[in-house]
């Protein structure tokens, strides 16, 4: 007798969110509904949820990213656009064996999104702890305007 039971997306318990954002359920419609029919489709790209805070002079970013190596995280500053990527390893082989059914996401993701202010490059850090990406991001000081005399 087997002990192996068949998969079926539709037959877990999700609560209901009337907020969900839109492309979340498209995308959760496209890879349970149309995956019989349309197997190409079946495949999720990995993403990672953000938080983006102004404290003040800063501000502050924390991206959850599960499972990925601290040097497979790539963030890049440029002016007020900020880019996360990061990529998933698939690992087919296993210690005990080989792998017999895989339904994590894997592969390359990113993540871009630009701020109200500048950010200074220099100061700016980031950590990585437990999964989750830390950022603080300095606000560049807009100086005050000049008024030039006019002679």
């Amino acid at each position: 007798m087997s002990n192996l039971t068949r998969y079926s997306p539709l037959s877990d318990v999700a609560r209901f969110d009337p907020l969900m954002d839109i492309d979340n359920l498209l995308d959760r419609f496209a890879a349970t509904a149309l995956r019989p029919s349309w197997p190409e489709w079946g495949y999720v790209e990995p993403k990672f949820k953000m938080d983006i805070a102004d404290v003040g002079t800063e501000y502050f970013v924390k991206a959850d990213i599960p499972g990925v190596k601290k040097d497979d995280i790539h963030v890049s500053i440029d002016g007020n656009l900020v880019t996360i990527s990061a990529e998933i390893k698939h690992e087919l082989e296993t210690e005990e064996g080989k792998m017999l059914r895989s339904e994590r996401c894997y592969g390359k993701t990113m993540r871009s999104f630009r701020l109200d202010d500048e950010v200074i490059e220099d100061k700016a850090s980031a950590k990585y702890v437990d999964g989750v990406l830390e950022l603080k991001l300095p606000k560049k000081s807009v100086t005050a305007h000049k008024e030039l005399a006019i002679s």
